[in-house]
């Protein structure tokens, strides 16, 4: 049976232990997606209690990280989602993306609206991608994908 969460302290504490344990074990998060059979960036945002995983990957994931039954329960629930409490970020990475959206989300919706009509980019449908490539000018850069379904509004 499926089963939601109304309040996210539950997933937060899982999460708080969930990275402690990959700590504790060394572990890096494509390990953790590796156990689970599932991306990266999706099984990251689980474990950081922002999606459910499927039950194999639930067990397999609490298994490697060495958690008990509740967080396997819990690690299948479909969360209170949303991670940045109320303001302006204060984590320096975070208020980066941030920020990005401050300069250049006006730019993007009328690129998007422009394109495909009216209607949102799903974060449900939705593919994500960090890659590390190496700057022609020296240091690296970092390539962020956000693939993500389109979804037309409808009137009704």
């Amino acid at each position: 049976m499926v089963h939601a969460q109304f309040d996210n302290s539950a997933r937060q504490q899982l999460a708080i232990a969930s990275v402690e344990a990959k700590t504790r074990r060394g572990l890096s998060w494509q390990q953790i997606a590796d156990a689970a059979g599932l991306s990266v960036a999706y099984v990251t945002a689980a474990v950081l209690g922002q999606h459910a995983l499927p039950e194999k990957s639930a067990k397999a994931v609490a298994a490697l990280l060495g958690l008990d039954d509740d967080a396997v329960m819990l690690l299948q629930t479909i969360p209170t989602r949303g991670s940045i409490e109320g303001g302006i970020p204060t984590d320096p990475t975070i208020y980066r993306f941030y920020e990005m959206l401050q300069v250049y989300g006006t730019t993007l919706k009328a690129l998007v609206h422009e394109q495909f009509g009216d209607g949102i980019i799903s974060a449900i449908n939705f593919k994500l991608d960090v890659k590390k490539v190496a700057d022609p000018e020296g240091g690296e850069r970092a390539v962020i994908t956000l693939d993500g379904k389109y979804l037309p509004t409808k009137p009704f």
